[in-house]
């Protein structure tokens, strides 16, 4: 599975490479001088922004893997549910507030002709799809971890945590995290409701990290390609920011997922390495990627779509809606109440990270 996952990100890393190599066409419009633009001190400040981007991503999907170890944040806390609520809103508004808004700026941009990317909300229609095909990947992965978990199942083996944690602890992080109700994330009707739900968080886990990956690229690649100074400064504090508390959100996902550490090593690495070496592909490129060329624009507006659907489909249905219709959090209103706060927050926070990156 670990050789899998690595084969896996390692396709969707070549795919991006070519696509964002292709992006290479001559400039509609020659560039304007800038005060802030300055190739030197860009370079300083983006090898800067590659260490302290990879701390701040390593630290937040990280912390989630060692609560066990940290009384207060423990998963059978109140206060591990509302920090993963803060998470699920930072997703939430990435999808949103960050990625949303800059395909639409891209492909609405006078720099494309009228005829065809002026004439059809091209953005809209892609996030749509691709939330689509998302719920497609989700429901037919789900089916598959079904068809397997039966088939152990049948076989007289037990279905237990790959990580080896005894079944028990399996059913209390179910009991706390409250993922077992009937909303359509039970598809698996013939397996126990704790074999169902370790199925459901491996599937969310694999899917969320997929859709990071993609958008952590193309982020970091256009981190990677500036040339403007002030705009980097922003951008870096931005991103520190937003991978931390993302990283948590999928931290969280992978703890529930209960794998074994070389996956837990390999999905931890692959989110924490994608906007370092998206900006040092940017680097690379610097020199001849220019961001309004009509092929960079078309290229990573879509992709911009494409990650913005996938990212607000798992925020909303496969974190915030399993969280709060789970048997936690409808056993008590007031740990909705702080939930609801702590989502609010997360989405308010980066949602005014939007006014510098």
């Amino acid at each position: 599975m670990a050789t899998s996952l690595v084969k896996l990100y390692s396709i969707v890393f070549i795919i991006l490479s070519i696509l964002t190599t292709q992006a290479l066409s001559s400039q509609c419009e020659e560039e304007t001088s800038n005060s802030c633009n300055n190739k030197e001190k860009a370079l300083s400040l983006k090898i800067i922004a590659i260490f302290t981007i990879l701390a701040s991503s390593i630290i937040g999907v990280c912390s989630p893997l060692f609560t066990r170890s940290i009384p207060a944040l423990n998963p059978e806390k109140e206060l591990f549910v509302i920090v993963k609520a803060f998470a699920s809103g930072i997703i939430l508004a990435t999808g949103f507030m960050h990625v949303l808004p800059d395909s639409f700026d891209m492909l609405w941009s006078d720099c494309l002709k009228e005829n065809p990317w002026h004439k059809f909300p091209f953005t809209g229609f892609v996030a749509m799809l691709s939330a689509i095909v998302t719920l497609m990947v989700d429901s037919m992965a789900t089916s598959i971890y079904s068809k397997k978990f039966k088939g152990r199942s049948a076989g007289g083996g037990a279905i237990t945590p790959e990580n080896g944690e005894e079944r028990d602890q399996e059913m209390a992080m179910e009991s706390n995290f409250g993922h077992g109700h009937d909303h359509g994330h039970n598809h698996g009707k013939s397996l126990s409701g704790p074999d169902s739900q370790l199925m459901r968080n491996r599937v969310i886990a694999m899917v969320l990290e997929l859709g990071i990956v993609v958008h952590s690229v193309v982020i970091g690649l256009s981190l990677g390609a500036s040339i403007n100074t002030c705009t980097i400064k922003g951008l870096v504090a931005a991103l520190c920011f937003h991978q931390m508390f993302e990283g948590m959100g999928l931290g969280g996902c992978i703890l529930q997922a209960e794998y074994k550490w070389i996956k837990k090593t390999v999905m931890v690495f692959f989110f924490s390495v994608t906007t370092p070496l998206g900006i040092a592909i940017g680097i690379g490129l610097s020199n001849t990627y220019k961001e309004n060329s009509p092929t960079a624009l078309v290229t990573v507006g879509l992709l911009n779509a494409s990650s913005a659907g996938l990212l607000i489909y798992m925020a909303l249905v496969d974190l915030l809606a399993v969280d709060f219709m789970g048997a936690k959090l409808q056993a008590s209103i007031k740990l909705q109440f702080k939930s609801f706060i702590a989502v609010l927050l997360g989405a308010g926070l980066m949602s005014l990270m939007a006014k510098w990156a």
